[in-house]
């Protein structure tokens, strides 16, 4: 995990400029947190980014879901399931069609569970030579 924070994992404050980010609390502390964007980044923070990421369209382009997380103590309770659900519903009224995630393994699942299908497997590259598989994973909200 410590290799993937900066190159994969890391806060995205634009997702947080932008509205489009979701936070489950309980009792005062964070258990689960994701969010979709307009922007043209697929996955990361904000740590290497200079300036605001560019806008994608809705009428050609797809939105983005990003940075989901739940906490290990509260995973399979319907944490992600409820940030996915506010995620899809925001990304329809902006007027997308369609939908681009870049997801780890574990996430898998749950993305397939809302109908999202496979495009490609590929890796990325880790600090200390290590690489994280991941799934590029798409679905159309039209249908």
């Amino acid at each position: 995990m410590d290799a993937a924070l900066g190159p994969v994992f890391g806060v995205d404050r634009q997702l947080i400029r932008d509205g489009t980010y979701f936070v489950a609390e309980h009792e005062m502390q964070i258990v689960g947190c994701g969010g979709w964007s307009k922007r043209k980044t697929l996955y990361g923070g904000d740590r290497n980014r200079v300036g605001e990421d560019e806008q994608l369209d809705p009428k050609c382009d797809a939105a983005r879901v990003r940075a989901f997380f739940v906490h290990p103590a509260w995973a399979r309770r319907g944490i992600g399931r409820s940030i996915m659900t506010a995620c899809e519903e925001a990304i329809i009224e902006a007027g997308f069609r369609t939908v681009d995630i870049v997801a780890t393994l574990s996430g898998e699942p749950l993305y397939a569970s809302f109908g999202y299908t496979v495009v490609e497997r590929y890796e990325i590259a880790m600090t200390g030579n290590l690489k994280l598989p991941v799934v590029r994973m798409t679905k159309d909200l039209a249908t």
